[in-house]
């Protein structure tokens, strides 16, 4: 009988440590919308905090077996063996608590969620590792139980792998009810932005804008996912709306036709194509073709609005034979144009055209001359939607400032702070460089520079490097390996040394701030690596 209990649970022993030790490899799972692809990427570039724990558990488990072993192999009652069997499961249970300690990082940006995901992900990991134990224990072999947790991130991956059909299931569930929730209006409008920058920006300003007129309810935050979108529209769409604006992000082909088939736009926006998740795109042609899918699902009487960057969106632009419009910031042959821009420290002013029906001074607290392309691609879309040039200037008038992007905080005394933090790129990243080449110096910038580049990452990187000297008096490096790249950058271009700080993490970058920074000087923080690429 004590033969049954100890095949009962010694096998659950690192069924329950594992699944308490390894939530930083489920955070992982989680940080990359569990996509397999780029959870495989985060453990190759993260393999301590991916591999170790397992090892630590498979350690802690053989030390539990062996000991109970040496202990039951006394002379003591069947009885007493039981209890102490059972003992284990709360040692199992601080086992895991402290390989959990050891491996959960203290200042995650992102803090590990238990969704409801989560929460079937883990029941699926459960069921997987106690079949895997049950099966090792049958082994003659007693400790084979307790070797599995040496792939643990390999065993995440399969429970992902089979609870995938389920998660499919509920998602397009959801999906369905969403999309039958915003189509039950045919009157609502349906916006939908695209682009590799910006479109974040737009989505703000033009809901911001179109608040003249209509009752308009934009994404949150960066809800840019079929899911994303999905949950916002379920909670927080009401009759009273007139006009939904749907962000919509992508990370591979595909992903914003899919988008699409949820929102049914009318009117589509594309603010930019770029270098951005080259990673996982490969190349900026694939990005495009992406990019483009909102415009090809647009019905035939739609409507597309393009910013001209006189490179690819104007060549998509000059492909689509669907009614459409062109943003620029010089008149050329515009559609939406600029003159007369003032642009400083304080925000910008401009004089907006709109072809056939004149123009209007408009004045924003907005940092940027890319902001004032993003403002005319919303003054372009709130124009063809009937609000008149005053309606327009008044809600450029009340744009405020976006968290996290080119966000302007200066305090009374002390100095002033360009929180940039948000994801960067090559084109967001000059953006944010000539801004803060408009401020009097002392100019400092705080960056651990830019990733999902691809094998262009490095080249970027050093550019960026280059581009620093150009509008930084002190840089402070944060990052180990990844941001050399930045660092040969700003030696070649003359960048003096004694000004060129190199940090481990944001936490020592504030630690050496404070000794370097003066009230009057400018900082700015230019992009916040997400959890999955801290280097150890």
């Amino acid at each position: 009988m004590m033969l049954d209990w100890t095949r009962l649970i010694l096998p659950f022993i690192p069924v329950i440590s594992s699944l308490i030790g390894a939530r930083g490899i489920y955070h992982f799972f989680q940080l990359e919308s569990y996509q397999f692809p780029g959870f495989f990427r985060a453990l190759q570039r993260n393999r301590i905090s991916a591999w170790l724990p397992g090892l630590l558990i498979t350690s802690g488990c053989l030390v539990l077996f062996y000991g109970y072993d040496a202990i039951s192999a006394a002379n003591m009652a069947a009885s007493i063996k039981l209890v102490l069997l059972v003992g284990l499961l709360p040692m199992a249970v601080l086992l895991g608590w402290l390989v959990r300690r050891i491996f959960s990082a203290s200042e995650s940006k992102k803090k590990f969620a238990y969704t409801g995901r989560v929460k079937r992900l883990f029941v699926v990991s459960f069921l997987v590792m106690g079949v895997l134990s049950l099966l090792l224990a049958q082994n003659p072999i007693a400790i084979l139980p307790a070797l599995w947790p040496l792939v643990l991130p390999i065993v995440v991956a399969l429970s992902g792998l089979l609870a995938w059909p389920i998660e499919k299931l509920i998602s397009e569930c959801y999906f369905r009810d969403a999309r039958r929730k915003l189509l039950a209006d045919p009157r609502l409008i349906r916006i939908g932005i695209t682009g590799s920058y910006g479109k974040t920006s737009v989505k703000h300003i033009i809901g911001t804008i179109l608040s003249e007129k209509y009752p308009t309810l934009i994404t949150p935050a960066s809800f840019n996912t079929p899911m994303g979108v999905s949950r916002a529209i379920r909670e927080k769409l009401t009759p009273s709306y007139q006009v939904f604006v749907g962000e919509m992000g992508a990370r591979h082909v595909g992903d914003i036709k899919e988008l699409c088939r949820l929102v049914k736009p009318t009117i589509g926006i594309l603010t930019s194509v770029g270098p951005q998740h080259l990673d996982t795109f490969k190349s900026v042609e694939r990005v495009a073709k992406t990019k483009y899918e909102l415009i090809e699902a647009l019905p035939q009487d739609g409507h597309a609005y393009f910013c001209d960057d006189h490179g690819i969106c104007r060549n998509l632009y000059e492909q689509t034979h669907k009614p459409k419009t062109l943003i620029s910031l010089q008149k050329g042959d515009a559609d939406v144009w600029c003159e007369n821009v003032s642009v400083s420290a304080s925000g910008s002013a401009f004089d907006l055209h709109i072809k056939g029906k004149g123009s209007i001074r408009c004045q924003t607290k907005l940092l940027g001359e890319h902001n004032i392309l993003n403002i005319l691609t919303a003054a372009a879309v709130a124009s063809d939607l009937n609000l008149s040039l005053r309606q327009i200037a008044n809600g450029v008038s009340r744009l405020a400032s976006i968290k996290s992007r080119l966000e302007l905080i200066a305090s009374p005394g002390s100095f002033t702070i360009i929180n940039d933090a948000f994801n960067s790129n090559p084109v967001g990243a000059k953006a944010a460089l000539n801004v803060l080449a408009q401020f009097p110096a002392r100019r400092i910038i705080i960056t651990p520079g830019m990733v999902e580049l691809g094998t262009e990452e490095a080249d970027y990187n050093r550019a960026f490097g280059r581009s620093i000297a150009e509008a930084a008096d002190i840089a402070i490096i944060v990052g180990k390996k990844r941001v050399q790249p930045i660092i040969e950058g700003l030696r070649e271009a003359g960048f003096p040394e004694e000004n060129l700080h190199r940090v481990d993490s944001l936490a020592d970058s504030t630690v050496l701030l404070r000794g370097l920074v003066r009230k009057e000087d400018t900082v700015l923080y230019e992009n916040d690596l997400p959890d999955q690429y801290q280097e150890m």
